[in-house]
């Protein structure tokens, strides 16, 4: 054998000893496990994420109906009793009543004798006409900043003049109270709600409010 071929042969053994010490030691003194980090656990589909905290300035998304305790936080301003003669204490909470096909109210009916004067409870446009079998003759009514939609329901009729994207003021008259749609034969009231709107264009859908607490001042 040559002198290279013996030192060829001889660092192939040197290779195979390493590699059998090596494989030993790893046999013989096992790594201990390590836990799997945090960031790796949350990315498991077992395990529910972690949600972000959200940021001061966030908007809070609204539930289907707002309470009374949410009231105060409603950037609604000072409203008045939309109807002409009323006072506070004449009001009637009947927010919550349940109605037909297992419908909750979402509004307060204002009871007042037949013709009595409909007042803008707030500045705002005019934003919709609408005759209906429940409603009868109504008014739908935004505020100034488009973000909450007033509704103003049975009415006898409208303000002689009044139109669909005229910009009004609070106590503006609007209409006049009646029993049109489904109120019944002699039954005179306003049915008013409020709504806050997602989508301007949805003008009929919202977040309902309930009047009662923001016309007890």
């Amino acid at each position: 054998m040559s002198r290279a071929a013996g030192v060829g042969y001889l660092l192939v053994l040197h290779i195979i000893a390493a590699y059998l010490i090596v494989d030993w030691f790893d046999r013989r003194f096992p790594a201990p496990e390590v836990a799997a980090s945090p960031e790796f656990q949350s990315n498991q589909p077992d395990l529910a994420p972690i949600p972000a905290t959200p940021s001061s300035t966030a908007t809070p998304v609204p539930s289907p109906r707002a309470t009374a305790d949410d009231a105060p936080m409603l950037r609604l301003g000072r409203l008045i009793i939309p109807v002409a003669g009323i006072k506070s204490e004449q009001l009637v909470d009947s927010f919550s009543d349940a109605r037909s096909d297992g419908r909750v109210h979402d509004a307060i009916d204002i009871a007042a004798p037949s013709g009595t004067q409909v007042l803008a409870a707030a500045d705002g446009t005019i934003v919709k006409f609408f005759d209906s079998q429940a409603g009868g003759i109504t008014i739908y009514q935004s505020s100034s900043d488009g973000q909450y939609m007033y509704y103003y329901a049975h009415l006898s009729s409208r303000a002689a003049g009044l139109s669909e994207g005229q910009s009004i003021t609070q106590g503006t008259i609007i209409g006049y109270v009646g029993d049109t749609g489904n109120a019944g034969a002699g039954n005179y009231h306003l049915h008013f709600s409020i709504a806050l709107v997602a989508d301007k264009r949805r003008y009929w859908e919202g977040t309902y409010i309930n009047p009662y607490p923001l016309l007890r001042y």
